[in-house]
């Protein structure tokens, strides 16, 4: 019931988007418009920019930081020491908790530009200052490396639950027949895996044009904006601040429905090749 009223109930307001929507007016006294919102999108001069920022930010997301907890799980599954494990598993943990707002105003007063810690110590033994955070070819990095230092040990729990699932005899059969510990990964840690890689990535995708909004927000700044402006600070600054709410929804459906495409390609192309999808 709480799916129905929360998530289904709520899609009713993306009629919006063929309407021009009027808080005054309402949904049922709001002209339609039809598609006028979405030709609209198409024809806008900033939409390549966002195209093509919103695809290279999640790119990189999922070249670099989707491998990173899978990584990072093998790499823990071969510490033996126990007081070890538990106490790395916590560090990594950690930061997941903490808000993203602190993770980027730490950052920030390290490394802006003039009064940044890091900065006034580079000075201090007489090197060059670091300008990253208003360098639009250091954003992404910058981004990438934030989500990865943030989030890689909570993701990491579902692959550590796949681990310890995985039968022990096979191990020790394939210590008997010689296979040493990096084929014992590839040939039976690694396959074990297979089918939650293939369900997170299928499901991955489905956000492959939503790259979030709060984390790129806190980072956008004036200098970095030809790289930075993504789907998601496009709707809030003309959605929000600008009041264009069926214009924005519209935008979002769109986001919504590549992601939807992409989920049922990636389904079909895992079971045509004999693997187990999301259904």
């Amino acid at each position: 019931m709480s799916i129905i009223l929360f998530k289904y109930l709520p899609m009713f307001g993306i009629i919006i988007s063929f309407q021009q929507y009027s808080p005054f007016r309402g949904i049922w006294g709001s002209k339609w418009v039809g598609l006028d919102h979405f030709v609209r999108l198409f024809t806008e001069q900033q939409f390549v920019t966002l195209l093509k920022n919103t695809l290279i930010l999640n790119f990189i997301d999922i070249c670099f930081y989707f491998p990173a907890p899978i990584l990072f799980a093998l790499i823990l599954n071969e510490v033996r020491l126990k007081w070890f494990k538990s106490t790395l598993q916590t560090i990594v943990y950690l930061p997941h908790f903490v808000s993203m707002i602190v993770v980027v105003g730490i950052t920030i007063v390290l490394f802006a530009g003039e009064f940044g810690g890091v900065n006034q110590f580079l000075d201090s033994i007489g090197l060059p200052r670091y300008q990253g955070l208003n360098n639009p070819d250091h954003f992404r990095w910058i981004w990438l490396l934030q989500n990865i230092w943030k989030e890689v040990g909570w993701s990491a729990i579902i692959y550590l639950a796949a681990l310890s699932s995985i039968d022990p005899t096979l191990y020790e059969a394939a210590m008997m027949d010689g296979a040493n510990r990096w084929k014992q990964i590839w040939h039976i840690t690694l396959p074990s895996l297979t089918t939650v890689i293939i369900t997170l990535f299928i499901l991955r995708l489905g956000s492959f044009i939503d790259v979030g909004f709060e984390h790129i927000f806190l980072l956008q700044n004036p200098l970095n904006l030809v790289v930075s402006d993504v789907f998601d600070t496009y709707i809030y600054r003309v959605g929000v601040q600008q009041g264009e709410f069926s214009y924005t929804t519209a935008v979002g459906l769109f986001k919504s429905v590549v992601g939807l495409v992409m989920v049922l390609s990636a389904n079909a192309i895992a079971k045509r090749s004999g693997r187990d999808g999301v259904y």
